[in-house]
């Protein structure tokens, strides 16, 4: 370590201390002060520990806190970014969180959530054993562009650690469409017999990469995840070396699986879900983690940030679900009409940084479907309180059926006066953050995040 380094991680490490002790928090900033006394020092961090990226559009953040318990039944000198602070300064104030200027012989591993157009700062410096790529959709149009710009992204951020082995989901045909300097393996689902279908109209990543014909599928799991092929020029969906291939429950709370002749359960619902605790058994068993250890480490996974997270308020329960996307959205929709209970629904929508300033996604999401749910009240709010409003309407949701709620903290007494014992949210980023901010305002929770 140089004394450059030496003294940027110096600085940083006491950054982070008056933060914590003075201020209750700051997770980026002592990452942000680090880097720019000292541009390499990512590199210095990190260069005692086994790392394992995460990165893709939706499920990093719980992929992540999947994979963390998973090899943490094997390997208990292990790190993390839980606050999803998955750019570069979060990654560097992650390291200097757990620096020891002790020297420890001990295997030390960590495993990194990383946003996507981040990935090629970080690999700069890191070089991982395994980068996860979890899916690719269409997402944030004003900072990423199209799926294939993201995807070139993932692919040049993995190319700068051509040693990494890339674990991908083999159900997306953006992952096999180009080749890479990085070995890669595959984790896909097989829980359905072979059909005949073709993704929605309304699908994106849907034509074949080698001869852009309409793909075909024996199966669809959602979007366009699946056994797809191309019957024009043979093009396929690859191998798979880890397989899910049976659903045994899946509820809005929890789903029971199989992968690969093992049985496992997860704490929390959704069929994307089990994508995330399928790469995290692959990441598992890379690490030569056992099944009983990874079931140990999936019961041991709790309910992150904004993904179904359980906040009580009195007598009612606040499940809070992060959205940001059609695809995502869709599959959250999908996963709250399993609740057996009816309950209320609230929308709320802002178009920050953080969340993409262009909204025009919720014209792609399948807002119709929750005309068919025991909903009995549905509120609307946020910054674009307005855009949700009018997307509702013409989903066919009557006008004088919508409680229009913009302020949160007005948001928090009408959870109080709702009419279910059950509250759904569905929040973008920045609205999930004010909405913990004022929760904890008044005494709800702790903290913000």
């Amino acid at each position: 370590m140089s004394i450059r380094n030496a003294f940027a991680i110096m600085v940083g490490k006491t950054t982070r201390w008056g933060l914590h002790t003075f201020f209750k928090g700051g997770s980026s900033y002592p990452g942000m002060i680090t880097q720019k006394l000292d541009p390499t020092v990512l590199g210095a961090l990190s260069k005692d520990y086994e790392v394992v990226i995460v990165t893709g559009t939706n499920g990093k953040t719980l992929t992540t806190a999947l994979t963390y318990q998973v090899l943490k039944q094997k390997h208990p000198d292990i790190i993390t970014n839980p606050t999803g602070a998955n750019m570069l300064q979060g990654i560097i104030s992650t390291f200097l969180q757990h620096h020891s200027y002790t020297k420890n012989d001990k295997k030390k591993v960590a495993i990194l959530e990383v946003d996507e157009a981040s990935l090629v700062h970080v690999t700069k410096y890191v070089k991982p054993k395994a980068i996860v790529f979890t899916n690719v959709f269409r997402d944030q149009m004003d900072r990423y562009g199209e799926i294939y710009t993201t995807y070139q992204l993932m692919v040049d951020g993995a190319a700068l650690a051509p040693d990494a082995l890339i674990v991908s989901n083999g159900d997306a045909p953006i992952f096999n469409s180009k080749e890479t300097v990085n070995k890669r393996v595959y984790f896909g689902f097989d829980h359905s017999p072979d059909g005949e279908m073709q993704a929605h109209y309304n699908t994106d990543g849907v034509l074949c990469p080698q001869c852009h014909h309409i793909l075909h599928y024996k199966f669809i799991s959602y979007s366009n995840l699946g056994k797809y092929y191309c019957p024009h020029c043979g093009f396929k969906r690859p191998e798979l070396t880890y397989r899910m291939t049976d659903i045994m429950k899946m509820d809005h709370q929890s789903s029971r699986f199989v992968i690969d002749g093992e049985p496992f359960e997860i704490t929390i619902g959704g069929q994307y879900n089990i994508y995330n605790a399928l790469a995290a058994y692959s990441i598992g068993r890379i690490f030569d983690v056992t099944p009983d250890e990874i079931r140990t480490g999936f019961q041991s996974a709790k309910r992150v940030f904004g993904r179904q997270e359980i906040i009580n308020i009195d007598d009612k329960e606040i499940t809070v679900n992060l959205v940001k996307n059609p695809v995502g959205l869709n599959q959250v929709l999908d996963m709250i009409a399993r609740d057996p209970e009816p309950f209320s629904l609230v929308s709320i929508l802002n178009a920050n940084a953080a969340d993409g300033t262009d909204v025009s996604w919720i014209w792609d999401a399948d807002y119709e479907s929750i005309t068919d749910m025991n909903i009995k009240q549905i509120t609307v709010s946020g910054e674009r309180v307005e855009d949700i409003k009018i997307r509702l309407e013409v989903a066919g949701v009557p006008e004088e059926d919508l409680q229009v709620v913009p302020g949160i903290a007005d948001l928090i007494t009408s959870f109080k006066n709702a009419p279910t014992n059950k509250i759904h949210v569905l929040a973008t980023y920045t609205a999930v953050l004010q909405l913990r901010k004022e929760l904890a305002n008044q005494h709800y929770i702790e903290g913000g995040m």
